[in-house]
């Protein structure tokens, strides 16, 4: 799946992408909550209540360089959700024939340091973890990283251990601000609250608009519902407010927006709705 906007080819790369439930990191987000969004249906709910979700990486190609927004759950990871521990994903393959030789990917940019966005950071190799990405600098908000490596997410496993301490001992992450700009199209926007360094990633280029939400909104039902939070939130109150900031700043405008956790299509706009907003593929 590609989009274009202006010179800028986004490329969505799927890692997973499941039927069931979600109620583990959006608690809200019940079957008879869910029934009271109707529009979420076909794509993103079943007809039987069940949450569609996904986990894909998002490759831009702006100015002759090559970015991997995002990178997974990981091949080998040590982690407490049974269907993402040890997975042996042909993640690298999609990637290479979608185009993107990992020696080809000159930057590595994570909206946050949790668990689904750095799995690829590394790779196994004769027993270490590597950069996955060998010619790649890896870019984080200097909060974020800051943040989580004091912090452990064991409720998920060696997260840090495994995905994020061996690539900044590697000497390849440049910890930025959250306004950095990354190419003369694409510069992060900042959108904490999930975490404390969350960002998102605004493209614009000949006169088109994008953003890739992060994990700013994990399904699109929070659209309507704003106040349904994450489970993960470092600071739901403060996740919330950035949500309805976000959802207002980008409704009734022509700005593609890019779910980083939002099942196929992906991508759509953001409209009015009444009191709230609905999201419009």
């Amino acid at each position: 799946m590609k989009w274009k906007i202006g010179d800028v080819t986004i490329t969505k790369i799927l890692e997973v992408e499941v039927a069931g439930k979600a109620t583990w990191i959006l608690p809200d987000l019940t079957a008879a909550n869910l029934a009271t969004v109707p529009w979420c249906r076909p794509h993103f709910a079943t007809a039987d209540g069940q949450v569609v979700m996904s986990i894909h990486a998002l490759v831009i190609e702006s100015d002759g360089r090559r970015l991997i927004v995002d990178t997974c759950v990981g091949n080998d990871k040590t982690l407490t959700i049974p269907n993402w521990n040890k997975r042996q994903g042909p993640f690298l393959a999609d990637l290479a024939a979608a185009g993107f030789a990992a020696d080809a990917i000159d930057t590595v940019l994570c909206t946050h340091l949790h668990v689904d966005h750095v799995g690829w950071n590394t790779k196994l190799e004769n027993g270490r973890w590597v950069p996955t990405f060998p010619n790649a600098r890896y870019l984080w908000h200097r909060a974020e990283y800051e943040h989580w490596s004091q912090t452990d997410q064991t409720v998920y496993g060696p997260v840090v251990q495994e995905s994020v301490l061996p690539v900044y001992e590697a000497g390849v992450v440049d910890l930025v601000q959250p306004t950095h700009v990354v190419t003369s199209e694409v510069r992060l926007e900042p959108t904490h609250g999930h975490t404390p360094g969350h960002v998102s990633v605004h493209i614009s280029s000949r006169g088109e608009q994008a953003v890739i939400t992060g994990d700013v909104m994990h399904h699109p039902a929070q659209c309507a519902h704003p106040e349904w939070r994450s489970s993960a939130d470092t600071d739901g109150a403060q996740a919330e407010q950035t949500r309805r900031d976000f959802l207002a700043r980008y409704a009734d405008r022509p700005t593609l927006v890019i779910g980083t956790h939002f099942a196929t299509p992906t991508a759509g706009r953001i409209v009015r709705d009444g009191g709230t907003y609905r999201f419009a593929v």
